[in-house]
């Protein structure tokens, strides 16, 4: 059990935090332990609950940087590994100017901060990646499977010839990074430039990844599994239906494993999909921005449409929010899910009970 900060807010609302607007929150779980980071201006920040998502800790700032990509899914991840917590991002010194846009560094960097007491005390960062400045489009995605192992993957740019699918693992809470492996390198020349990748591990140890990929014109979502961390299996594309695109649209999705099954959610067009590897993809709803969790084999799935948090289970739909974006999701032992998103600059947060 994860010993979390005492000091909790009533409130399900966090931030801003000074003058900066917060954004781009991320939940992970473990009993009743929920963790969240989410960034601010040049600060990357830790919240947590004790009591399951009721209530939530002050934020504290984990780490600095002067260019912390904050937009489009750019932001911290975060992961509880057996008594240890560990949040990642892509982070620099310097501004690319040719992305300034889009606030990427041109010497962006993953790293991870670990805290072994709770998020009271963090430590410095750790970079991830074996080739610098390689993840400067600052996609990533960080999961654990509560007994130290823990899996990155990223958007990668060495050797200037298209962006291609790293990744590394851990198997000591973090502390230590193996070296990076390729995951997946398009034969077409490049895969999504700017849609993130979503990692699982299921109860078996098993490592999951998801991406969006580009062939023959299409921006498709394909899979890859390994039980080592580093050999993957042959990517297998999600649902029989096929997006032909000749542009990125920066979303990625959602993806969760359980010991009976894997489910993914992610956008096609203006459309929603449920999805489980192998099988027909299922249409849940139109928008963008998808989150998924599952709890007991129940999928939720949550979405921005329009300017509205809508979230889907069990065939049914609600709105959450008529002005928030960017929703992340994390399942309750329990039962339940706890959900967090953007809201005129602060982090909203909500627990919901289990339908």
């Amino acid at each position: 059990m994860v010993s979390l900060l005492l000091t909790t807010v009533l409130a399900v609302s966090l931030g801003p935090v000074g003058p900066d607007a917060a954004h781009e929150p991320q939940l992970a779980s473990s009993g009743s332990a929920v963790v969240m980071t989410f960034g601010a201006g040049k600060g990357i920040y830790f919240s947590a609950s004790q009591d399951g998502g009721t209530t939530f800790s002050k934020p504290v700032e984990v780490a600095e940087a002067e260019v912390i990509p904050l937009n489009r899914h750019r932001g911290p991840r975060i992961a509880l590994s057996g008594g240890t917590i560990v949040i990642s991002a892509v982070v620099g010194k310097t501004l690319s100017e040719a992305e300034h846009a889009h606030g990427l560094p041109s010497d962006g960097d993953l790293t991870v901060w670990r805290s072994l007491d709770g998020g009271k005390k963090w430590s410095k960062g750790i970079v991830v990646n074996d080739v610098p400045r390689a993840p400067t489009e600052g996609l990533h995605s960080l999961a654990a499977d509560g007994k130290g192992n823990l899996f990155a993957s990223w958007l990668d740019k060495r050797g200037g010839d298209g962006t291609k699918l790293y990744g590394a693992h851990s198997s000591d809470g973090g502390a230590t990074w193996s070296k990076n492996v390729l995951i997946y390198q398009s034969p077409e020349g490049t895969i999504c430039e700017c849609c993130h990748p979503s990692v699982a591990m299921d109860p078996s140890g098993q490592f999951l990844v998801m991406w969006r990929n580009w062939l023959g014109g299409a921006r498709d979502m394909y899979l890859a599994r390994s039980r080592d961390g580093v050999v993957f299996s042959k990517p297998e594309k999600l649902g029989t239906g096929t997006w032909q695109l000749n542009a990125c649209p920066m979303d990625g999705g959602g993806m969760a494993a359980t010991a009976a099954r894997t489910v993914t959610a992610w956008r096609r067009d203006e459309a929603i999909f449920l999805a489980e590897p192998g099988k027909q993809e299922t249409q849940i709803g139109k928008g963008k921005d998808v989150a998924l969790a599952l709890n007991k084999d129940q999928a939720y799935v949550s979405w921005t449409s329009g300017n509205e948090i809508v979230l889907w289970s069990n065939g049914r739909s609600e709105v959450l929010s008529k002005s928030g974006s960017y929703s992340a999701l994390t399942s309750l032992p329990g039962g339940g899910v706890v959900t967090a998103w953007e809201e005129n600059g602060a982090i909203e947060v909500r627990r919901l009970p289990h339908k």
